[in-house]
């Protein structure tokens, strides 16, 4: 309104100002006409102008909106902390996306749940919790000849029924008689003991001790039973799953070397030189245990023509960026990582190894290959087991002791265009022994 006065007045001065040359001023109704004009034109413009700040403003909110929830995510980049389980300890600290951490139990606990959980971008784990569940030692029913097995931490005991005795009931217990004398007899060594004799009514009643029987030489000899031989083939299955020792009046497990028998007595433990500290690796070098001894193992970055390597972790190496003009650099290999598996002697295929799998995969295509010589195709194979994850399969089973080598090839293409290459090399150490 203040800018159509302001056209008013000057118009009136204006006119005010023409000499008279025969042309008439515009009438005060005409100057009035074209001013509500020009007032609707402003009027139109100012509406446009208010209407495109009003759109200005919602937009500025919406980026003020989403620089914050940017700001939060990124602070906020990491998952949940995870604890190590209770009677078991966690391997990996980070909890970076991406990042891995395992699981371990103490000894006479089981791993329940997963052994390894990862971060992804959902800033969630994989896998389900993992929890150590204490073993149940009498599974494997220790306790011999009707006795009752009582299960307790790491450990068990038996609770022998009448006439046995021993730590798994295994010892008869001798019935005593009334005796009016009881006659002599001599030793010649520790498989063969005197028995004990009774003369009742006349009649010579002999018995022997726990593990050991009277000898079919005369009635007053006792000798020992050798278990290892009676019961090699039992029903129930041998006495020792690896070597059984006859003793005087029984028998012990042995083991071989890097091995520990278990509490139940039967069965062979293998002990973790590389926890224990029982091994002798250096400082630059990796302990990895395998069943029944260790393998130090030091991890170098391949020297490969037209690119570098760098290490970026114990277990994985990087290349370097390309120049950009460097084709023969971006064929090569991204990344090579390592990974060594201990499994026993002639284990059981085919079976799944390892697997490989993509977290962020670019292009339109995943392609998994075996790479390596005719040993490696003979006893693997890789399969896709879904759209990002390639497994190694073994085929055959292996004897050992023995050490195999396969390589896992990850490819990314973009219409059959190769985006980049990925190897894994995992190293299989296999075990003398099959349990």
């Amino acid at each position: 309104m203040l800018l159509s006065a302001a056209i008013v007045t000057t118009l009136l001065c204006f006119c005010s100002l023409l000499p008279a040359s025969g042309q008439d001023c515009p009438s005060r109704q005409e100057i009035q006409g074209s001013l509500k004009q020009v007032q609707k034109l402003l009027s139109a413009h100012e509406a446009s102008y208010l209407q495109s700040l009003h759109n200005l403003k919602k937009k500025i909110n919406l980026l003020h909106s989403n620089a914050g929830k940017q700001t939060t995510r990124t602070t906020n980049s990491t998952c949940p902390k995870l604890d190590a389980p209770v009677n078991g300890r966690k391997l990996g600290k980070s909890q970076s996306i991406g990042h891995e951490v395992h699981f371990l139990c103490d000894p006479g606990y089981e791993l329940v749940g997963s052994e390894s959980r990862v971060c992804q971008e959902s800033l969630t784990w994989s896998g389900q919790q993992t929890t150590c569940r204490d073993i149940n030692e009498c599974s494997s029913s220790p306790c011999l000849n009707g006795g009752t097995c009582v299960d307790e931490v790491n450990q068990f005991s038996c609770v022998c029924a009448k006439g046995w005795a021993g730590a798994t009931c295994q010892s008869p217990v001798p019935t005593s008689t009334a005796a009016a004398s009881t006659l002599p007899a001599a030793t010649t060594g520790p498989f063969v003991r005197p028995s004990r004799c009774s003369i009742v009514q006349g009649t010579t009643h002999c018995t022997c001790e726990p593990g050991y029987t009277i000898s079919g030489r005369d009635s007053v000899t006792c000798t020992d039973i050798d278990e290892c031989e009676l019961f090699h083939n039992g029903q129930a299955g041998r006495l020792c799953l690896h070597a059984c020792v006859n003793t005087p009046g029984g028998y012990r497990c042995s083991c071989p070397v890097g091995y520990n028998v278990t509490r139940d007595g039967r069965s062979c433990k293998d002990i973790d030189e590389c926890a224990t500290r029982q091994n002798n690796c250096t400082k630059d070098q990796m302990c990895i245990n395998t069943y029944g001894g260790f393998q130090c193992v030091r991890v170098e970055c391949p020297k490969i023509p037209n690119a570098t390597y760098v290490k970026t972790s114990p277990m994985r190496c990087e290349r370097n960026p390309c120049p950009v003009d460097n084709k023969a650099c971006s064929q090569t290999p991204n990344s090579f990582s390592y990974h060594y598996l201990a499994v026993v002697s002639n284990l059981s295929a085919p079976r799944v190894m390892f697997r490989v799998s993509a977290l962020r995969p670019i292009g339109d295509t995943l392609r998994f290959s075996l790479l390596g010589g005719k040993q490696a195709r003979r006893h693997f194979t890789v399969q896709r087991s879904d759209r990002v994850t390639g497994q190694l399969m073994l085929v055959t089973p292996v004897q050992g002791p023995a050490s195999l080598e396969a390589e896992v090839e990850m490819s990314e293409l973009e219409k059959r265009v190769q985006l980049g290459r990925y190897i894994t090399k995992v190293t299989m150490f296999v075990s003398q022994y099959e349990f």
